[in-house]
């Protein structure tokens, strides 16, 4: 290995005692590859094993714990105890790697597909629709039934629980629900749940608490908890930086194991809400990095992209496309085998890369997504 490469594979431990072999993390992607019922497939268990050699934690594609809350077509679930034995079964496949097993948990609110949930009632914490979402208008949940959501949290973190995993990641990016209840665009209430920044704090930290509960009391191992977010909305009204830095500071109270950057690039810089002399994810490691541990993301496609963003001071990188391409990116880097590594996704590689159909299929259908060889 060159010895610039070393940082990339210390051994981190985590406040909750989950230790990982490298500082490395799959990044959740979605995968589209769930069977119907929303059990696991044949096809994920090998695209997650065939990539958890390498990398010191796998953080899975998103599951959904409310029926209406599936947020894309094959999204495998966690809303129900019949749900486990499939779950067992992909944090077995990834932990048989080496690898920790996180599974990421979340619901998808008014960026759902009215296909997807049932009678098409999709929810948010608002009747306003998203801009990726423009032709659906969402029903504004009630007391009743957000107060249920996040009930569902702490049932999917149970459920992570018994079927093995290492740990849960909420996820509260993307302008998914948890977002949303955060964010002034999507969150137009007036009651306690929406309104002041206070307010509109009160559903993400309720998530977390009664995940911390769960974990508090159903745990017998080390289990993790981390949180994703985007620092950012592009929208006006939209969360600013400096949003993000009171959300930041009320997430470092909670004593998580980490929090998530959720970005198309660790090196971009800040839109609103903090001046562009430092990057997002320097702004947030600056803010709350002395407290909680910081996973970056964005564009990192080679080891120097990796060294260069754990050199920020985070501690962990995260990386997506690149182990699609090649699932022994990590192992590759490690052994001094750089040059070796696949830059361009295989087109005739399907099989070799053990990537699901549905997941093929999108990464195909969409120019420029992926990098594809000759």
């Amino acid at each position: 290995m060159r010895s610039e490469y070393r940082p990339l594979f210390e051994p981190y431990r985590f406040r909750s005692g989950v230790e990982v072999k490298n500082r490395l993390v799959m990044a959740p992607m979605t995968n589209f590859s769930a069977y119907s019922d929303g059990t696991v497939s044949n096809e994920e268990v090998d695209y997650y094993a065939r990539r958890a050699g390498g990398v010191g934690m796998v953080v899975t594609a998103c599951v959904y714990g409310t029926p209406n809350g599936k947020g894309f077509p094959g999204e495998f679930a966690a809303d129900r105890d019949e749900m486990i034995p499939s779950l067992e079964r992909l944090a077995g496949s990834i932990r048989e790697k080496g690898a920790k097993a996180v599974l990421q948990i979340f619901h998808g609110g008014r960026e759902c597909k009215p296909v997807l949930v049932p009678n098409g009632d999709v929810v948010g914490a608002s009747a306003v629709s998203s801009e990726q979402n423009p032709e659906v208008l969402p029903r504004e949940l009630t007391e009743t039934e957000i107060e249920s959501i996040v009930r569902d949290f702490g049932e999917m973190t149970r459920r992570a629980i018994e079927a093995g995993y290492d740990g849960v990641e909420l996820h509260g990016a993307n302008g998914y629900l948890i977002q949303q209840f955060y964010s002034p665009h999507a969150n137009r209430r007036e009651d306690r749940w929406g309104g002041d920044i206070e307010r509109r704090l009160r559903f993400p930290l309720a998530v977390v608490d009664e995940v911390k509960r769960v974990v508090r009391e159903r745990a017998e191992r080390p289990f993790l908890i981390g949180y994703r977010f985007s620092p950012e909305e592009a929208t006006t009204p939209g969360i600013t930086m400096e949003e993000t830095f009171r959300l930041l500071d009320e997430l470092a109270t909670k004593e998580l194991d980490y929090v998530h950057v959720s970005q198309n690039d660790f090196r971009s810089r800040p839109r609103r809400g903090a001046d562009d002399s430092l990057t997002r994810l320097e702004w947030v490691r600056q803010r709350i990095g002395h407290l909680v541990p910081v996973i970056g993301v964005g564009a990192v496609k080679t080891p120097e992209d990796a060294v260069e963003a754990l050199a920020t001071g985070i501690e962990l990188v995260a990386i997506g496309r690149e182990l699609i391409i090649d699932p022994d990116w990590a192992q590759k880097v490690e052994s001094g085998r750089q040059d070796e590594v696949e830059t361009k996704l295989d087109p005739r590689g399907k099989d070799r890369l053990k990537v699901p159909g549905p997941l093929w299929e999108s990464i195909v259908r969409v120019p420029g997504w992926f990098p594809i060889g000759d």
